[in-house]
């Protein structure tokens, strides 16, 4: 401890120590102040600094407001000179974006491989304006990054274009060719979407209001329904007997709707065939209300799903046979498209998609993922995939399709195989039918 001295003089050294810290933040200030205006001022104000020292000769009144008016003046003039290079930035960004979309466009056409760049200037007639480009009437938009549209055509198009010329040979508001056929032939080589007419189709002879819903869904349609010029069969009596005819038919027994179609789905076996009921209990109550089926046939899934309040849109061809008319008939969504096509729908938004058949080892292997693939994407998280008698041989379910299926990232909530006897057991073909589901993260 100090001395009495010591204490007495601890309060005199703190209060000199407090008295310079003042000083210097008078003289800080004092400083900053006097650069200020010389800052500001510049050279209008007599403000020099010789090697003698410092010299001042403060501004009056009237010379500093002066002063004050000229920079406001000045301030103002730089103003109006910034939103003068801003609106010329604008026009020059303007013109810029022009330039840039119409070198992108040069440097496409130039890119273009020669046969592509002139496929569209061989055509002519109604497939030339068919295909476009057809400019915008409001010039361009930044929608489409371009002042003009093409409508959808299939790629594969290109190469059909004899066979697109006899499509679009048509009287303009008359009644379109009787080709369909011929359409879906092109369409399953993979001139799909095909490019629209201005046509109308066939309509059938002696048309009758359709049979209401929910009867229709059980209900065989009137022959005067459709036209029949496409198909060997001629009315619905021989398409309900002709899983009676020898030979293969696509979907044989589709149209007997009081056939084997009456109990599809209604029961679950334990093994291969799943029943809707058991399904829809796999998720909780009502969440499953939209959905799929790729290759739906007659629409009989679509069907038993109706009758449980779930819509089902059901794609299908008419291989020798009315499908899509059928479906629609039942009072459900059919689509034309084929199983190549991307599903038209937009990510995360079904609830369920189902396939029968369809979706197997007759399809290319890369194509296949691909499909599976755009499944996932259309399927929102927690959506059920439900794969019906998929088939394959024996040496290729694990060697292929579970690699497959395990790099698309469903959860498996069931899964079973079963040996495919229809065709013999030496063929050692397999049928695989799952339930799966897309992760909820």
């Amino acid at each position: 401890m100090g001395g009495m001295d010591d204490y007495h003089r601890k309060p005199s050294q703190q209060q000199s120590s407090s008295i310079r810290n003042k000083l210097k933040i008078v003289l800080l200030v004092l400083s900053t102040n006097i650069l200020t205006v010389y800052l500001v001022a510049g050279p209008s104000a007599n403000f020099k600094l010789s090697k003698y020292g410092p010299k001042f000769q403060f501004f009056d009144s009237e010379t500093l407001l002066h002063e004050l008016n000229s920079t406001q003046a000045k301030l103002s003039s730089s103003q109006t000179e910034m939103v003068e290079l801003r609106r010329r930035l604008m026009t020059s960004n303007s013109l810029l974006e022009t330039l840039l979309t119409e070198f992108g466009k040069a440097q496409k056409e130039k890119a273009l491989p020669e046969e592509s760049d002139g496929w569209r200037h061989k055509l002519s007639g109604e497939l030339k304006l068919a295909v476009g480009p057809h400019k915008l009437p409001l010039g361009f938009t930044p929608n489409l990054g371009t002042d003009e549209i093409y409508p959808a055509l299939g790629t594969a198009c290109r190469r059909y274009q004899e066979e697109l010329m006899q499509y679009m040979s048509y009287q303009i508001a008359g009644e379109c060719p009787a080709d369909d056929v011929f359409a879906q032939h092109l369409m399953l080589k993979g001139c799909e979407p095909l490019p629209r007419r201005r046509c109308h189709p066939k309509p059938p002879a002696g048309y009758v209001e359709p049979s209401p819903f929910p009867e229709s869904l059980w209900t065989i349609p009137p022959d005067s329904s459709i036209t029949w010029d496409a198909y060997t069969c001629k009315n619905y009596q021989c398409l309900v007997e002709r899983n009676k005819d020898k030979g293969s038919y696509d979907c044989k027994d589709c149209f007997d709707l009081n056939g084997r179609e009456k109990t599809r789905w209604t029961f679950d076996n334990g093994e291969l065939d799943y029943g809707i009921e058991q399904v829809l209990k796999m998720k909780p109550k009502g969440t499953i209300r939209i959905g799929l089926d790729i290759g739906g046939g007659s629409g009989t899934f679509a069907a038993r799903m109706r009758e449980h309040e779930v819509t089902i849109v059901t794609t299908t061809m008419n291989f020798d046979g009315p499908f899509n008319n059928f479906i629609a008939s039942r009072g459900l969504v059919p689509l034309h498209i084929s199983v190549a096509n991307r599903l038209p729908f937009f990510e995360n938004t079904l609830d369920i998609v189902h396939s029968m058949h369809v979706l197997s080892n007759w399809i290319p292997d890369l194509m296949l993922e691909f499909a599976l693939f755009d499944i996932y994407r259309v399927l929102r998280p927690g959506g059920l995939f439900w794969l019906d008698h998929f088939f394959c041989i024996g040496d290729q379910l694990n060697s292929t399709y579970v690699p497959i299926f395990d790099r698309i990232g469903f959860k498996k909530l069931k899964w079973n195989a079963g040996r495919k006897l229809d065709r013999g057991i030496e063929k050692n073909e397999w049928y695989i039918s799952a339930l799966l589901e897309k992760p909820m993260t």
